[in-house]
């Protein structure tokens, strides 16, 4: 294949932990040709889309992990598949790129995940549609709705729709001082709507990232367990992983989630689920690939790419 990558600069990954990495070394270990593309690269010439873009070399060397051969404009539709890396926030800018991606699909390429899924599929108002999966939530932007519910619920989770790495949550209790600053903060004077869902104790055994792609859930859950302290469960927030093995909820909910993803051509997904609930369904550039390599000796990378290939003839 000809392979395009739409990633964030390379030369800033985290190399110990890029899962975009992973599928580029992968990729290239199985032949592929690959092409690198960052976010604001794409644009639209007469109603055809366009990269500036790069071959590109990776390898598996923390001190020198890629080279790069010359940038210069490319159809897309030379490429045979892309991989749609960017990573959040979900802003305008995001939703332009899915739009110049969309292009080309149309003209044959093939994009993962699908462009228009992306667009469709905010990381966490689409879990609400599964709502058998998970605890009580809101979704609003009103000042009277979000102190109700916390004032029903007593102890509350509240976050931002178009965040990553656990930025910008908070845990609200109907006792709390700051309440109202907070409530006023997040929503910027309750202009935009936020989630809030009931708080989760099991928070404390880890929030479990179950990663599918094509619609099959990965033989085990990487749980990132909150640093002392710490709310969030997110490695970027100083958590720590540990594996875990799927129970019959993690799996049940897998499967209810499933046929939406394969429908909407959500190849790579990753399901947070804390305690008994499903509280994410990230679609935009799902992590763990090295974490499931290292703690459950899973190789997400030859799993996904397979995959790939197959669903590109």
């Amino acid at each position: 294949m000809k392979l395009g990558v739409v990633m964030d600069p390379i030369e800033t990954i985290n190399f110990k932990k890029d899962s975009t990495l992973a599928m580029m070394i992968e990729a290239q270990d199985k032949g592929h040709e690959i092409f690198y593309m960052t976010p604001d690269s794409l644009f639209i010439n007469s109603g055809v889309a366009f990269s500036n873009m790069a071959n590109i070399e990776v390898r598996n060397n923390p001190s020198d992990w890629f080279s790069l051969g010359e940038t210069s404009p490319m159809n897309l539709s030379h490429l045979d598949a892309i991989l749609m890396r960017q990573d959040p926030p979900f802003n305008s800018e995001y939703i332009y790129n899915t739009y110049v991606l969309e292009m080309a699909s149309r003209l044959g390429v093939h994009v993962f995940n699908n462009p228009r899924s992306l667009r469709d599929c905010n990381e966490k108002v689409f879990a609400t549609e599964f709502p058998q999966c998970c605890t009580k939530h809101l979704v609003t932007s009103k000042k009277e709705l979000l102190k109700d519910f916390v004032e029903e619920h007593k102890d509350t989770v509240i976050k931002p729709l178009d965040g990553m790495g656990g930025a910008s949550i908070f845990r609200l209790k109907n006792s709390d001082p700051n309440l109202s600053v907070i409530l006023e903060t997040i929503t910027n004077h309750f202009t935009q709507k936020v989630m809030i869902q009931e708080y989760i104790p099991e928070i404390l055994e880890g929030d479990k990232r179950i990663l599918v792609i094509n619609g099959k859930p990965m033989g085990a859950a990487i749980a990132r367990i909150p640093a002392q302290g710490e709310l969030r469960g997110n490695l970027a927030a100083g958590a720590s992983a540990v594996a875990k093995s799927l129970s019959d909820r993690d799996l049940w909910i897998c499967e209810q989630v499933a046929p939406a993803l394969v429908e909407k051509g959500l190849l790579l997904v990753g399901l947070d689920i804390i305690g008994d609930y499903l509280t994410e369904v990230n679609v935009t550039s799902p992590t763990c690939f090295k974490e499931y390599k290292d703690l459950c000796d899973i190789d997400v990378a030859k799993i996904f790419i397979e995959s790939v290939e197959a669903l590109t003839p």
